[in-house]
């Protein structure tokens, strides 16, 4: 293992700069153009990181890397009833698993969602209009759409889908989350039983019918994993929201194009291009070394953790010009706002549709949105996985 003092090492995730926080730490720079891998400290540990586009790239779609990360003294004796977290393992088995569920999550699945998520955006913003300003947009808008959203799609009751956003986004506590984690997983197995009984068009139904009841998924499983999509589509989509609207709002001449735009492929064009420039999931995407390798010039010894600077990878200039530039017209094909290779995020399909919808309307419904408080008094959250904002007050 890595024979280095933690706390002699630079922290991940790093301190950003004050006066430009929607913009990656200034020292990931220096870590791409340094020899090898960048040594940090990482939940506690000396952890290498890998900061450029294309070492990541490689790294993600290498079988020496495994994505079983979860330390052995964290894991109980395997039995039957043990859940498997399908992102944590690597295929045959998480190939296996994440195909019973690929069918809720395909881009014509989510492109025929668009009535149903149009409908919710409008009716949030009907109610900031109704309530008038100013608002928290976090609180009113960028956390309860992707919640109802994704409560749609694994076929939570609507009644329901407010007794997930309190503990599992990014402001909560860890105490929190804990009590928040231990709440929602217990509500999933009550609703793999209800959907037992009661089955729907949802994708809980699709699991317990076709797959629980035929002995090819365990119900401990299908809760869990049911619990992973709530909570990953929720923290992800919402940071995106409010920090998309922070970022367009710095850049009005962007926002003004977004707000008159009537081709769909314009507006796809800037929601991947906000997906590169902020990279929310800046410090998640870890894996493990089967075996002694060598990665973009550094030798990682098997058992030791490496980590994905995906936001440094999306502004490596190796990836495209001028990176730090807010560019909507830049070609952002083969970003790693969503990873990359066969653990690539299964909700990217459903996430687009969502910040399409969110972020076009609201720039054409409040054509005068602006924040109610000077940008240096808007508090951030860095310390945890998912970068985001803990509140946006805006006005019209």
């Amino acid at each position: 293992m890595i024979d280095v003092a933690a706390t002699e090492l630079p922290v991940i995730p790093a301190a950003r700069k004050a006066h430009c926080p929607l913009e990656p730490p200034a020292e990931f720079a220096d870590w791409r153009e340094a020899d090898g891998l960048q040594l940090a400290q990482w939940r506690g540990e000396p952890t290498w990181v890998i900061n450029r586009y294309h070492d990541i790239k490689a790294a993600l779609v290498d079988p020496r890397l495994s994505a079983d990360t979860i330390r052995d003294s964290m894991k109980t004796s395997p039995s039957e009833d043990m859940p498997v977290i399908f992102p944590r393992i690597d295929d045959p088995e998480h190939n296996r698993l994440r195909r019973m569920m690929t069918r809720d999550f395909t881009f014509r699945r989510a492109e025929a969602m668009r009535p149903q998520i149009q409908e919710l955006v409008d009716g949030f913003i009907d109610d900031m209009l109704d309530k008038g300003p100013p608002t928290d947009l976090v609180r009113d808008f960028a956390l309860p759409v992707p919640s109802l959203v994704i409560s749609l799609l694994l076929g939570v009751p609507y009644e329901d889908h407010e007794f997930f956003p309190a503990g599992l986004d990014s402001r909560s506590t860890d105490e929190e989350r804990v009590v928040a984690i231990g709440a929602v997983l217990t509500y999933m197995f009550d609703l793999v039983a209800k959907r037992e009984r009661e089955p729907g068009d949802d994708l809980m139904s699709r699991l317990v019918t076709d797959y629980v009841a035929t002995g090819q998924l365990s119900r401990e499983t299908a809760a869990m994993n049911g619990m992973i999509l709530l909570q990953a589509g929720h923290e992800t989509t919402a940071s995106m929201i409010a920090l998309g609207t922070l970022a367009l709002l710095e850049h009005p001449d962007e926002l003004a194009r977004l707000r008159e735009a009537n081709d769909p492929a314009v507006i796809s064009n800037i929601i991947e291009e906000l997906m590169r420039y902020l990279t929310i999931v800046h410090s998640l995407v870890e894996r493990v070394a089967l075996e002694d390798l060598t990665i973009g010039g550094q030798l990682v010894r098997e058992g030791e953790v490496v980590l994905m600077n995906l936001p440094a990878g999306n502004w490596d200039p190796a990836f495209v010009d001028e990176p730090e530039t807010f560019d909507i017209d830049r070609d952002t094909h083969g970003h790693l706002g969503f990873g990359f290779g066969v653990h690539q995020c299964i909700g990217q399909n459903l996430a687009r549709v969502e910040l399409q919808i969110a972020l076009a309307t609201l720039a054409r419904r409040l054509p005068g949105l602006r924040l109610a408080v000077p940008v240096e008094e808007l508090r951030f959250q860095n310390e945890k996985e998912i970068y985001g904002i803990h509140e946006l007050p805006v006005t019209w």
